[in-house]
């Protein structure tokens, strides 16, 4: 079966966008951190109501077990996997959190289709091991303590509950409609830890910088790469979309080197061609990616049957 191009282009633009704010991130390393997440999430969730609006497109409400799935995305893929980043720094060097993200492909290959009742895919499996490997050279290895090995583990888990956590509810939402909701749900979120451990006045102490990074973040790495990351989970399933993620870190160095950084060294040089190939064996027409996407294309998709920025930066 052939894979169909839009959704895989839609998924690697997406990644690229999450790739490549890691260098924006850093412009909100001595801001109040939650204060801006929740006014990151709060614009894209209203730029994404207003395109539904212009777009006709129809917004669910959700039903009880639907919150449990939304809440999920939220709870793991935004704020505990924030959590697993701020504090894994401190004991762990970025590459060490890189790695683990990176080995997200790898979980999707085959936990995705376990949660939807099938058998992982020998082809996907090895093709996630491939970019999951490349991924690593690009992001390359450093330090860590234990503490340090804990918080890139729980980094890893959260990355793929970002995206295993939201399969459950795109049959009945769309794309669109859990991005929505997962966006105002991670507003009110970040919004009532912010009022805790940052204060109400929080907001006065931004930045031009703060706010120009945290309105990118909103208009491109939230309301456009969510809604863009989605429709291509929904098209191929977790498994192949999962492959995408390799673009993330291949995107961060190319941006890094935009912005007048080094280039990169042989090891990295070789971790793109590694991607490449991981991406070229597991998006090549045949048999074994076919039984990874339908499930998720049933419109009653919505309980345990079946069971994801930055990439390093939902921070």
């Amino acid at each position: 079966m052939q894979t169909p191009l839009a959704p895989a282009l839609a998924g690697a633009t997406g990644m690229a966008f999450v790739g490549g704010s890691v260098a924006v991130s850093g412009f909100l390393a001595d801001a109040p951190s939650l204060t801006v997440q929740s006014l990151r999430y709060a614009l894209a969730c209203l730029l994404l109501v207003l395109w539904a609006r212009l777009a006709g497109k129809r917004l669910v409400r959700p039903r009880r077990s639907d919150w449990l799935w939304l809440g999920g995305v939220v709870l793991t893929g935004m704020l505990i996997f924030n959590v697993a980043l701020v504090q894994g720094s401190r004991h762990a060097e970025p590459a060490v959190l890189g790695v683990a993200v990176a080995c997200v492909p790898l979980l999707l290959a085959v936990a995705g289709p376990l949660l939807e009742g099938q058998t992982p895919a020998r082809r996907l499996v090895a093709a996630a091991l491939v970019v999951t490997a490349g991924a690593a050279l690009v992001q390359g290895f450093g330090r860590t303590d234990g503490l340090g090995l804990v918080w890139a583990l729980v980094t890893f888990a959260c990355e793929a509950g970002f995206t295993l956590l939201a399969v459950p509810v795109l049959g009945r939402h769309g794309p669109h409609g859990v991005s929505v909701h997962s966006t105002w749900m991670a507003a009110v979120a970040f919004g009532a830890a912010g009022l805790v451990g940052e204060g109400p006045r929080a907001v006065l102490r931004l930045r031009p910088d703060d706010v120009l990074a945290g309105v990118y973040l909103a208009v491109a790495v939230t309301a456009v790469a969510f809604v863009l990351w989605y429709t291509c989970v929904q098209r191929l399933g977790p498994a192949r979309a999962g492959l995408l993620t390799g673009i993330a870190p291949v995107a961060a160095a190319a941006v890094g080197v935009a912005l007048g950084g080094p280039m990169p060294g042989l090891a990295v040089w070789a971790g793109v061609a590694v991607v490449a190939a991981g991406l070229a064996l597991g998006f090549r027409p045949g048999r074994a990616a076919a039984p990874d996407a339908p499930p998720v294309l049933a419109p009653a998709v919505s309980g345990p049957a079946g069971l994801r920025p930055d990439v390093l930066d939902r921070v």
